[in-house]
């Protein structure tokens, strides 16, 4: 066990997971909802957003043992009602974070592929950072697209719904997150194996735009 990558994927997640809920917070704010700028969490302080078990606990845990690195943060307050167009409001503050990692996985990609850091070029470690950079946000963002209560997949889902699916979602809200871990628990090498498959068809896009 290396402390120093330990380390580094923890700077890694931290970043990622701060990005990532100043997104909802910056266009939640854009359509009109002040509460997470109230609430002080349109701030790139770690400790505003840090929770211990998602931002700490579980990546690290994932990293050990070898398992697609995931997380999150402290969710940042969104009052729905000071949303403009309604549902559809929500649904661009939810996708507003998994696209954020998107960009951040496509970016860091891009640096590390024209600079050959991803490749070695600069050392393990350089390489490490950047690998895990990518990972780390195609991770989060295939993470949170699962169209479950409270995760940002399941608010497009309600926006795109009928009523009937959106009571089942509604009712599903207070023990989501239950249900995520206990699928995880139960098809964990299946769920392992989806986030793999799902990582590597985005780095075939990548590696299809810069041409390889």
């Amino acid at each position: 066990m290396n402390i120093l990558y330990i380390i580094l994927i923890l700077l890694i997640v931290v970043g990622s997971v701060i990005l990532h809920e100043l997104a909802h917070g910056a266009v939640a704010y854009w359509l009109g909802d002040h509460t997470a700028r109230d609430a002080g969490r349109l701030t790139f302080n770690p400790i505003k957003h840090i929770d211990p078990y998602m931002s700490i606990l579980v990546p690290v845990v994932l990293y050990l043992l070898n398992a697609p690195v995931f997380g999150g943060a402290k969710p940042v307050p969104i009052d729905t009602r000071n949303l403009k167009w309604g549902v559809w409001g929500m649904a661009l503050v939810a996708i507003a974070g998994p696209f954020t990692n998107f960009l951040l996985a496509f970016i860091c990609f891009l640096i590390g592929h024209f600079s050959g850091l991803v490749y070695g070029v600069g050392g393990d470690v350089w390489q490490f950072i950047f690998v895990e950079l990518v990972y780390v946000n195609l991770g989060f963002l295939l993470f949170n697209l699962i169209p479950i209560p409270p995760l940002d997949g399941s608010r497009v889902l309600y926006a795109i719904s009928p009523d009937g699916v959106r009571n089942v979602l509604q009712n599903m809200e207070r023990y989501g997150f239950i249900v995520v871990y206990a699928l995880i628990l139960i098809l964990g090498e299946v769920f392992s194996h989806l986030m793999v498959s799902g990582m590597d068809g985005i780095l075939n896009f990548f590696y299809f735009i810069v041409g390889m």
